[in-house]
C-alpha cells in the first residue's frame, strides 16, 4: 500500500501541488494504479534476444466482392446527388 509520503514524492516529481485534504484520495488512486499496471506481470513475452511467433492477421489481397455491386445500393442512400457526385450536409465551417 502506498503512504502519504509516496505521494508526496511523485507529486514532487511530476511538478504538481497535493493539498493535505486530497492526499487520502490520492493515495488510494495510486493503489488503484499501481494494481491496474501489476497485471502486466502476468504477461508471458519473449526472452531477450527471442523472435515473438509471427502470424498474419489481414486478408488475402484480392477482390472480395464485383466491383460496383453496392455502388446503386450504398448511393440510393443519400439525399442529394450531382451527376456522380454524392452531396452530403456540411460538418465543418470555419467560423
Amino acid at each position: 500500500m502506498a503512504t502519504a509520503e509516496e505521494v508526496k514524492k511523485l507529486a514532487a516529481l511530476a511538478r504538481i501541488e497535493v493539498g493535505e485534504d486530497e492526499l487520502a484520495a490520492f493515495t488510494k488512486e495510486f493503489d488503484a494504479i499501481l494494481a491496474y499496471v501489476g497485471q502486466l506481470e502476468a504477461l508471458e513475452l519473449p526472452e531477450a534476444g527471442e523472435t515473438p511467433p509471427l502470424r498474419n492477421v489481414m486478408r488475402q489481397d484480392a477482390d472480395p466482392y464485383e466491383a460496383g455491386a453496392y455502388t446503386e445500393r450504398i448511393a440510393a442512400q443519400f439525399p442529394a446527388r450531382e451527376g456522380d457526385a454524392l452531396l452530403v450536409k456540411k460538418v465543418i465551417s470555419h467560423e
